[in-house]
C-alpha cells in the first residue's frame, strides 16, 4: 500500500512538471528531456511493473485540477520508465490528412513493443516521433 501512494506520489510531481513545460515552455527547450529519438518500435513486451507505473500515472492526473492531456501524461510515464531502466517508446502521432480537423489530431502514448501502457485511442494515429532511452 505504502508503495503504491508512493509511485503515485512520484506519478503526479511528473505529471505536475510536464504540464507546467507543455503549456508554458517552448518544446525546443525541454525536448532534450524525453530522450533520442528511436528509429523503430521495440520488440519488448511490457512487465507487470511497467503496467503498474501506467495506473500510477492514470490514478495522479485524477489528483490534479483540470484535465492533463495524453503528452504530459505519457511523459510522466516515460520518464518513471526511464528512471528504472525499463525501455520503452513515448509515441507522438497525427491523424491522417483524411481525418484531420478536430482539437484533437495530435496524441502521444507509451508502448512497449505492440502493447500500448497509457494513451490507447481506437483512431489510426501515425507515428510522427518516437522517444526512447
Amino acid at each position: 500500500m505504502m508503495r503504491w501512494r508512493l509511485l503515485v506520489a512520484e506519478a503526479l510531481v511528473l505529471l505536475a512538471a510536464a504540464r507546467l513545460l507543455v503549456a508554458g515552455v517552448r518544446l525546443g527547450r525541454w525536448r532534450h528531456l524525453l530522450g533520442p529519438v528511436a528509429v523503430a518500435a521495440q520488440a519488448r513486451s511490457a512487465s507487470d511493473g511497467d503496467r503498474l507505473l501506467a495506473k500510477a500515472v492514470e490514478r495522479a492526473s485524477l489528483h490534479l485540477p483540470g484535465q492533463t492531456k495524453c503528452l504530459p501524461q505519457a511523459m510522466a510515464l516515460h520518464w518513471m520508465l526511464r528512471r528504472r531502466d525499463r525501455p520503452a517508446q513515448l509515441v507522438i502521432a497525427v491523424l491522417p490528412d483524411a481525418a484531420r480537423g478536430g482539437v484533437d489530431d495530435l496524441h502521444a502514448w507509451v508502448a512497449c513493443g505492440d502493447e500500448i501502457l497509457i494513451g490507447a485511442l481506437d483512431q489510426p494515429f501515425q507515428a510522427l516521433a518516437r522517444f526512447g532511452h
